[in-house]
């Protein structure tokens, strides 16, 4: 029984440490010159020959995504480890957790990246989307609030709140490499399907933001593992769209 205690207070502390390199990564490269590139209006820079500066992007969003997104599932994480301490494997086994959860955000990061690339392209070629670059940001605003309302989000959400039943749908220890890797992408997706759009945001006002990563990583948190944390989502989808409303209307009476 010492044993395992001791386990698990290892992995949590490695696992605490990799997190704060993650935060003091992002931190330093928001400090370097390349931080401008955690700021999507850099996208302007791409070109379809410079995949150096795509590559950027993504790096930069896949660290974002693993310090606010991982702190959100360690129930399931810890959980996971507990399951599988006492196998041989037991490191491989979270090694391929962590790779599948992290690697649907990394796939997310590049269409959102890809996506908002060929967004850039339409507003250089469209006159009022270029005189009215406001109409973007108080789209992405409003999505996320309209988001916060949809069943799917709640399903999502509940499969995210739910860790316990997720393993025990998902893991049966056959194949065990492979249902690993499995549970951390099924996971992920289920996540993604609950965050995308708050992570959209994050997207808008750049990777680099400290005090927006933390401001909608610590929301997600409750939202997806508080007894109280479901109440918070329409509260926050209201929030959302009034804020998108009050711009709207404020550029309407002083338009730019």
């Amino acid at each position: 029984m010492w044993f395992r205690v001791r386990n698990d207070r290892v992995f949590l502390v490695l696992l605490v440490a990799l997190l704060g390199v993650a935060w003091l990564s992002l931190w330093v490269w928001g400090q370097s010159p390349y931080g401008r590139y955690l700021n999507h209006n850099a996208l302007t820079e791409v070109t379809s020959e410079d995949v150096a500066v795509l590559v950027l992007f993504v790096a930069g969003w896949s660290i974002m995504a693993f310090a606010m997104m991982l702190p959100t599932s360690l129930p399931l994480v810890t959980l996971f480890n507990t399951m599988v301490r006492d196998r041989s494997d037991h490191l491989m086994l979270m090694t391929l957790l962590l790779t599948g959860y992290l690697g649907v955000w990394v796939g997310f990061g590049i269409l959102i990246h890809v996506g908002d690339l060929a967004i850039h392209e339409v507003a250089r070629k469209t006159i009022w989307l270029a005189r009215n670059y406001w109409v973007i940001g108080v789209s992405t605003l409003m999505i996320a609030g309209i988001y916060q309302f949809t069943p799917l989000k709640y399903h999502c959400l509940n499969k995210c709140r739910s860790p316990f039943s997720f393993v025990a749908g998902h893991w049966t220890g056959k194949n065990h490499w492979r249902q690993a890797f499995r549970l951390g992408v099924d996971h992920g997706i289920f996540c993604m399907g609950c965050c995308w759009s708050l992570m959209l945001l994050m997207f808008a006002v750049g990777a680099g933001n400290i005090g927006w990563m933390l401001l909608l990583g610590a929301i997600m948190s409750i939202e997806k593992n508080m007894p109280w944390g479901r109440r918070i989502s329409r509260p926050l989808g209201a929030a959302l769209v009034t804020w998108a409303a009050a711009i709207a209307i404020g550029i309407g009476f002083y338009p730019l």
